[in-house]
C-alpha cells in the first residue's frame, strides 16, 4: 500500500481536523529512504539527543573509519575499537547502542529489508525494542521513513500531537492515549495522516498556519 494514494486521503478527509490540514499542506511527499533497518537505526542513534548537522557531522567521521563504499557492515563496525568510535564523537552509551546493534545484526535479529517485509508492524517492534538505546519511536520511525508501513500513527511523538492540536483547534496537546484512540479512524493510513500532522507542526514554526477559526 502506498502513501498518500487518493484513496487515503478521501479517506483522511472524513475528519474535519485532517481535511483543514490537508487542505493547507497539499499533496503527501513522503518518500521511504531505501535503507537496509541496520543502517537506519544506527543512523537513529547517532542523531538520538543531537541536532541534525552535528549528527551527521559525527556520521560522516564514523564512516570515515570504515574502508569500503556504502555504509559499513556489522562485521565492519565491530572491528572498530570503541576508543575509535568515542572519536569519531559517539557517545560512550552510543557507541555501546551501535555495536550491540551490529551485534544483533550480525546475527540476524536485525532483519534484512527483505526480511522485514515478511514481518508484521508489532512483530518488528517486539523484535527490535531489547536492543540498546531503541525504544518503540525509534522503531516507528524505521516503520515509517524506511519501510513506507501504512498505518503506524506515533503517539509518543511531540510533532504529531502538536498537530492534532493545531488542526484541532484544542488548547492543550492530547494524552498519547487518547490521540490513538481518536486515530482508530485514520486506519489503515495512519502513516499519512502523522506525517500531515507533522507538516501542521511544521507550518506553525514558520508562522503559516492558519488555525480552524481563520479558515
Amino acid at each position: 500500500m502506498s502513501l498518500g494514494t487518493p484513496e487515503a486521503l478521501s479517506h483522511l478527509r472524513r475528519d474535519p481536523a485532517l481535511k483543514r490540514v490537508i487542505r493547507q499542506v497539499g499533496p503527501c511527499t513522503l518518500k521511504p529512504a531505501r535503507r537496509q533497518p541496520y543502517e537506519a537505526l544506527v543512523r537513529a542513534i547517532a542523531h538520538q539527543q543531537v541536532h541534525g548537522r552535528a549528527a551527521e557531522a559525527i556520521l560522516g567521521r564514523f564512516l570515515a573509519c570504515c574502508p569500503g563504499p556504502g555504509f559499513p557492515a556489522p562485521e565492519a563496525v565491530l572491528a572498530l575499537s570503541p576508543e575509535t568510535m568515542r572519536g569519531c564523537g559517539l557517545s560512550a552509551n552510543k557507541v555501546l547502542a551501535i555495536r550491540d546493534i551490529a551485534e544483533k545484526a550480525a546475527a540476524g535479529i536485525v532483519p534484512s529489508r527483505a526480511a522485514a517485509r515478511r514481518l508484521s508492524d508489532e512483530a518488528l517492534i517486539e523484535r527490535l525494542l531489547p536492543l540498546r538505546g531503541v525504544g518503540r519511536w525509534t522503531v516507528e520511525m524505521l516503520l515509517i521513513f524506511t519501510l513506507g508501513r501504512p498505518d503506524v500513527l506515533p503517539v509518543d511523538d511531540f510533532g504529531v500531537r502538536e498537530g492534532y492540536r493545531l488542526a484541532a483547534g484544542l488548547p492543550e496537546q492530547p494524552r498519547p492515549k487518547a490521540l490513538a484512540e481518536i486515530g482508530l479512524a485514520w486506519a489503515p493510513y495512519r502513516t499519512t495522516a502523522a506525517w500531515y500532522l507533522w507538516r501542521a507542526a511544521d507550518l506553525a514554526k514558520e508562522g503559516r498556519f492558519r488555525p480552524p477559526q481563520a479558515l
